[in-house]
């Protein structure tokens, strides 16, 4: 594309190609999940769109991105004066798209979100495909008089792109504060995929949390607890086996606590929601 506004609503810096559902890159196929066409970010190439926000709340974004013929990509995400870095080395769905997200929140009214491909390879080309931008505020729940844990059924979340199947990945590392799933971190270096009820057998509510790389997936979350009172934590859980047909059912540990207690979650391929 020429111009910096070429793509309508957003303005370009750099590589940008406007790709076409089927169009062919030697032999490989470009495959656009949603709609006809998606763009492609070459070395140091970026797309930016002002946002009007309410000053003081949190949002997610969730984009989805495939990756083409280099093997390190990233991209970097940001809505200034925050930034994020966003891995694609591991491509979790079947088609070589994924949906990612990522939060923050909003310190001005008005805010630019850039997408940037901070990649420098020999072939332009095989930059990164981007499609399916959407944003989405967060309303972080609190724990009630029943259940300590906030968010406990993963019923608050990042958007989830309609007509996709694979769910959407939040990263490994990202600050509570923060986190695309309020209330919750993701302590361990790979990603774990928020999922709903539509695509994926779900023991309770209309949404879950995959840990995608089993033993090397786990969040947590710190609750507030009296101390010398006992805890039951609940966890509900489904493997993940052929089309998630074998029920494990739910899990109970009682615990004493503490002023604070933390309640971390980790797993071998398992579709979570929790509650205590």
């Amino acid at each position: 594309m020429i111009g910096r506004y070429a793509l309508p609503e957003w303005e370009i810096s750099g590589f940008v190609e406007y790709i076409k559902a089927g169009q062919k890159q030697g032999d490989m196929l470009l495959v656009v999940p949603e709609g006809a066409y998606a763009a492609r970010l070459g070395n140091e190439a970026s797309i930016k769109q002002v946002l009007n926000l309410t000053m003081g709340m949190y949002y997610s974004i969730t984009f989805s991105a495939a990756r083409t013929c280099a093997q390190e990509e990233e991209l970097n995400i940001s809505i200034s004066p925050e930034w994020g870095v966003l891995p694609m080395q591991t491509m979790y769905s079947s088609n070589g798209w994924d949906s990612y997200a990522w939060a923050f929140k909003a310190l001005f009214g008005t805010v630019e979100l850039v997408i940037h491909n901070p990649g420098v390879e020999e072939d332009p080309a095989c930059g990164p495909l981007i499609d399916s931008v959407a944003i989405k505020a967060l309303f972080p729940p609190r724990p009630t008089n029943k259940n300590i844990m906030k968010n406990g059924g993963f019923e608050e979340g990042p958007y989830l792109l309609p007509n996709t199947s694979w769910g959407v990945l939040i990263p490994p590392n990202i600050e509570d504060k923060h986190s695309p799933l309020p209330g919750w971190m993701v302590e361990s270096l790979k990603a774990v995929k928020y999922i709903d009820v539509e695509h994926f057998s779900v023991p309770q509510g209309r949404r879950a949390i995959e840990l995608v790389a089993g033993k090397e997936s786990a969040i947590a979350q710190v609750a507030r607890t009296i101390t010398g009172k006992n805890l039951h934590p609940l966890i509900c859980s489904r493997r993940c086996q052929q089309f998630m047909r074998r029920v494990n059912g739910c899990r109970g540990v009682r615990r004493q606590g503490h002023d604070q207690s933390s309640l971390r979650v980790e797993g071998q391929r398992w579709i979570q929601a929790s509650r205590a």
